[in-house]
């Protein structure tokens, strides 16, 4: 129960390592706004079945992130509950692979817009929560891809290097206020998203380069989360934690 009482705003929660955090947050006590793109009976009906096995709150949170309107809308709604934020998981994103040449200007300008943009858009908004409740945890999901610059993943990995820098910003302008901000930098991780962007062949290959010779599970990089938004790491701010195997 490390996280008994606090209250979570996590964004992309339909599927993959964003449902996993939920999964865990509220295991460990924490109350959550689940922030997805669109609403479906089979979600609800899954946050609905957690939240009463966990006695916890959960509020699912329906903004698409490439409409600042919506996320303006979502953050009132957030607001409406007269509850503080305590943490904040910005984990929603989309993933692109492409040779650099072979990528035009609007691609990145789309993938910038989910990846970052609408991101920093979100934290500003809970940011100026956070402050008036003297204390929080932000945490960004990154990517490896990030820091090691790997073909075909150029302009994935400059929207991921991006929420680096912000967070490393971040740490050090929003520390006088008792708020931390990290980041996760997640490998090659069993995903749909995974699954459906990368060929076998590829992902045969990293696993190959990996020293533990296997992909991540969500639950691995939802641990690691729930450790960085708990109290447990009240002395860690600005960095970045790779997990991934040993790539």
């Amino acid at each position: 129960m490390l996280l008994k009482g606090k209250n979570a705003i996590v964004t992309g929660c339909a599927r993959g390592i964003g449902k996993c955090i939920v999964e865990v947050f509220a295991k460990n006590g924490a109350n959550i706004w689940a922030c997805c793109r669109k609403q479906t009976d089979d979600l609800e009906k899954y946050l609905d079945e957690l939240a009463k096995e966990s006695n916890v709150s959960i509020t699912p949170v329906y903004f698409d992130l490439a409409d600042n309107e919506q996320i303006k809308a979502g953050i009132k709604t957030i607001m409406a509950s007269k509850q503080q934020v305590d943490i904040l998981v910005n984990n929603a994103g989309v993933t692109y692979n492409a040779l650099f040449q072979m990528t035009s200007m609007s691609k990145m300008r789309e993938i910038f817009e989910v990846n970052f943009f609408a991101q920093m858009l979100l934290t500003q908004y809970v940011i100026k929560l956070m402050i008036k409740s003297k204390g929080g945890s932000i945490v960004n999901i990154s990517s490896t891809a990030a820091l090691d610059g790997n073909s075909g993943r150029s302009l994935y990995g400059a929207s991921k290097a991006a929420l680096i820098c912000t967070t490393k910003a971040l740490a050090e302008e929003l520390a006088e206020y008792n708020i931390r901000a990290n980041a996760i930098a997640p490998g090659i991780t069993q995903t749909d998203m995974v699954a459906s962007s990368m060929t076998d062949a590829v992902i045969e290959d990293t696993i190959r380069q990996s020293n533990m010779k296997r992909m991540g599970q969500p639950i691995e990089i939802a641990n690691v989360a729930m450790f960085l938004a708990s109290d447990m790491s009240s002395y860690i701010t600005g960095q970045v934690i790779r997990v991934d195997g040993g790539l």
